[in-house]
C-alpha cells in the first residue's frame, strides 16, 4: 500500500498535556501537507485550529479523555461545545467502570446521548481495550453498534497498551455493518499500519506515519541534491 493511502486514513494526533499552539499549528500544517484524514487535538485548541485550517482539514478532538468517568451530562456538553467551536469529529471515552460492572444499557444510552450532542458530526467511541476482557469487548461492540455511533476505537494511547491486531480482528467480527474501526496507540511502522487496515481498520490514530513520510521525503531530497 502506498504511504499516501495510509496517510489518508490517519488521524494525525497530538494530545499531550503540555501541548502548545505552536505544536498544534505544526501538526495542522502537516495534516494539510500530507492529506491526513484529520488532526486529533485537545478541545481547548479546536476553535483556533479550525479558524486556521478552514475547510482544508478535518479537526477531531477528544472528550471524557483519557479516563472516561465524567458524567454523561458533562460528556454531552463537551461534545456540543467542541462541535460549536468547529470540531468535525469527536472521540469519546466510555465509562470503563460501567463496562466492568456490565452496565451495557447505561453505556449504550450514554454513547447515544453523546452522538446526539455531536449534531451530525462523526463520533468515535474509545473503549480502552487494554483494560477489558474479550467478552467485555464483544459486549461493547454491540453497545457501540446499537448507539448509532460511527466508529469503535481501541485505545486512548494513555493506557498500559495500545491497538493490537487481535482486537481489530475481534471488532471486525462483532460490530454492525455501519460501524467502522479506528486503531490507535503504538502504531509505529508502515507495516503495522498496513496490517491494521487489512484487518478492517478505516482509521489509525498516530503521529508516527507523518514522521515516516517526512523521513522518506528528506531521504529522497538528500539523494537528489546534486552531491556525489
Amino acid at each position: 500500500m502506498d504511504i499516501r493511502q495510509i496517510l489518508s486514513k490517519c488521524d494525525h494526533t497530538l494530545l499531550g498535556q503540555a501541548s502548545t499552539w505552536a505544536e498544534i499549528k505544526a501538526i495542522c500544517d502537516d495534516g494539510i501537507k500530507y492529506s491526513t484524514a484529520s488532526v486529533c487535538i485537545p478541545a481547548s485548541f479546536v476553535k483556533q485550529a479550525k479558524e486556521y485550517v478552514g475547510d482544508k482539514l478535518a479537526i477531531c478532538t477528544v472528550i471524557g479523555f483519557p479516563n472516561g468517568y465524567a458524567t454523561t451530562a458533562a460528556k454531552c456538553f463537551m461534545a456540543s461545545d467542541a462541535v460549536s467551536n468547529g470540531a468535525d469529529e469527536i472521540d469519546m471515552v466510555i465509562n470503563i467502570g460501567w463496562a466492568k460492572e456490565a452496565k451495557w444499557d447505561c453505556l449504550t444510552s450514554e454513547i447515544a446521548a453523546v452522538k446526539e450532542a455531536c449534531k451530525g458530526k462523526l463520533l468515535k467511541v474509545i473503549i480502552e481495550t487494554c483494560m477489558l476482557t474479550d467478552d467485555e469487548k464483544i459486549a461493547l461492540c454491540k453497545c457501540v453498534s446499537d448507539s448509532g455511533a460511527d466508529y469503535i476505537k481501541t485505545s486512548t494511547g494513555f493506557g498500559s497498551a495500545g491497538a493490537t491486531f487481535a482486537d481489530v480482528e475481534l471488532f471486525a467480527k462483532h460490530i454492525a455493518p455501519h460501524v467502522k474501526i479506528k486503531a490507535a496507540g503504538g502504531i509505529s511502522s508502515l507495516e503495522d499500519a498496513e496490517k491494521f487496515i487489512a484487518l478492517g481498520a478505516s482509521r489509525l490514530g498516530t503521529s508516527r506515519i507523518v514522521k515516516i513520510a517526512k523521513a522518506q521525503e528528506s531521504g529522497a531530497e538528500s539523494k537528489n541534491d546534486g552531491s556525489y
